[in-house]
C-alpha cells in the first residue's frame, strides 16, 4: 500500500502533539506550539505534513516556506533562531522488520519531497535532522547533499557520573564557592541570560538574533517544565545562566554559557546542577547542543560526553546553485552589502 502524504487539516492538527509524543525522532520544537511560534518569528508559512499508510500515521514533517528575493525556500528548521534540529520524524516503525521499515521510510520521504515540489516548487530545500534520525539515504537518493555535524550527548544513567568529568571539573563542583548559588528561576531569569548572550556576541562581532521576548514566548507556549531557566548568583547578582529544553528522556543545554568575569566556575556549577536535576526527574540524556567548534568542545568535553552526529540534507536548483557560487566568490565587503 502506498504512503499518502498530506498537509494536516484542523482535525489532524489536534492530534499533532500526540504524534510528536509517540515518535523517537522529535524535540520540543516539533510540538505544534513551538512550530507556530517559529513560523511567526521567521515570517514563514508553515506546512504540517503527515504521512499515512491507510489510517495509520507513519511520519510527520514540519516545513517552513519563505521567499528571499526571487527564490522560494523550504526549511526545517527555519534559520537564525538557534534551533539545531527538526526535520522528519517517524511513527509506528518499531515492530517492523528491516526491509519493510526501509521501504516505508523511503516512501514517506519520497512522498513528502514530491508534495513539496508540487505544492511549493522551491529553489532550495534545507533540512537538519535530529541525531536519533540516522538514516539519511532517502534524501541522498532524491539528489540531496547530506553532511554531518556533531553534538555531545552525556549518558545520565552512567555509574559514578562525576568520575567521567575532567579533574578540574570534578574539583570545581566538589569544592564549590559558597558565595555561588545555583537555582531554577522560571521565566524571570530569561532576560538576564539572553541579554548576556547578546552582549557576548556583540563583543565578538557575531550575529545573534534571539531576544528575551522570543524565549519568554516559547516558555509560555510550551508545557510546564519543557523550558527551564537556571542561573548562578554571586553576591546576589546573576552572573551566568542556561536555558534548557526538555522532551522525552532528553534535556537540551539550549542557550547560555555567557558569564561575568568573577572568580567562580559558573558554568561547571550550572551544568552539574542541571545534570543532577535531570537525573532526579528520571531523564537519561543530556544533549549539550553543539560539538562543532573547537573552542566550545574544549569546555563541553570535560564532562565525558560522546560525540553524536546529526545531519543536514540540502538540495538546490541549478539557478540557485549558480547564484550561491557567485555569492561565495564575492569579497567579504560586497557580501555584507548584498545582504
Amino acid at each position: 500500500m502506498a504512503i499518502d502524504v498530506q498537509e494536516a487539516d484542523d482535525n489532524t492538527l489536534e492530534q499533532w502533539n500526540s504524534f510528536v509524543d509517540d515518535s523517537e525522532h522529535t524535540t520540543p520544537f516539533h510540538r505544534r506550539e513551538a512550530i507556530t511560534h517559529l513560523a511567526q518569528t521567521a515570517d514563514a508559512e508553515v506546512r504540517f505534513l503527515v504521512g499515512y499508510k491507510g489510517q495509520e500515521p507513519v511520519g510527520i514533517f514540519p516545513v517552513f516556506e519563505t521567499t528571499t528575493g526571487p527564490f522560494r525556500m523550504v526549511y526545517s528548521p527555519p534559520p537564525h533562531l538557534e534551533v539545531y534540529y527538526l526535520g522528519p520524524a517517524l511513527l509506528n516503525f518499531s515492530k517492523l522488520k528491516q526491509r519493510k521499515a526501509e521501504r516505508r521510510h523511503r516512501k514517506f520521504i519520497d512522498g513528502c519531497l514530491s508534495w513539496i515540489e508540487e505544492e511549493i516548487d522551491p529553489d532550495c530545500v534545507d533540512v537538519r535532522t535530529v541525531n536519533e534520525y540516522t538514516d539519511l539515504r532517502p534524501f541522498s537518493w532524491n539528489g540531496f547533499n547530506v553532511s554531518p555535524s556533531y553534538t555531545y550527548v552525556l549518558d545520565l544513567t552512567a555509574d559514578d557520573l562525576l568520575m567521567q568529568f575532567s579533574r578540574d571539573a570534578r574539583s570545581n563542583v566538589r569544592n564549590r564557592d559558597d558565595d555561588c548559588t545555583i537555582r531554577e528561576t522560571g521565566v524571570e531569569g530569561i532576560d538576564a541570560i539572553i541579554t548576556q548572550i547578546q552582549r557576548r556576541h556583540e563583543e565578538q562581532g557575531k550575529e545573534y538574533r534571539l531576544d528575551p521576548a522570543f524565549v519568554t514566548e516559547l516558555y509560555e507556549r510550551l508545557p510546564d517544565g519543557c523550558v527551564r531557566t537556571y542561573v548562578c548568583e554571586h553576591n546576589s547578582e546573576i552572573t551566568g545562566g542556561i536555558v534548557t529544553l526538555e522532551h522525552g528522556n532528553t534535556i537540551y543545554r539550549w542557550q547560555g554559557g555567557a558569564k561575568q568575569d568573577v572568580d567562580c566556575p559558573i558554568n561547571d556549577l550550572l551544568d552539574w546542577h542541571i545534570i543532577q536535576d535531570a537525573q532526579s526527574r528520571g531523564l537519561s540524556r543530556y544533549d549539550l547542543v553543539g560539538a562543532n567548534l573547537p573552542r566550545l568542545c574544549r569546555y563541553k568535553s570535560k564532562f565525558g560526553p560522546k560525540p553524536v552526529a546529526y545531519h543536514t540534507a540540502r538540495w538546490k536548483t541549478t539557478r540557485m546553485q549558480a547564484v550561491t557560487g557567485i555569492y561565495r566568490r564575492l569579497p567579504d565587503a560586497l557580501r555584507v552589502v548584498s545582504e
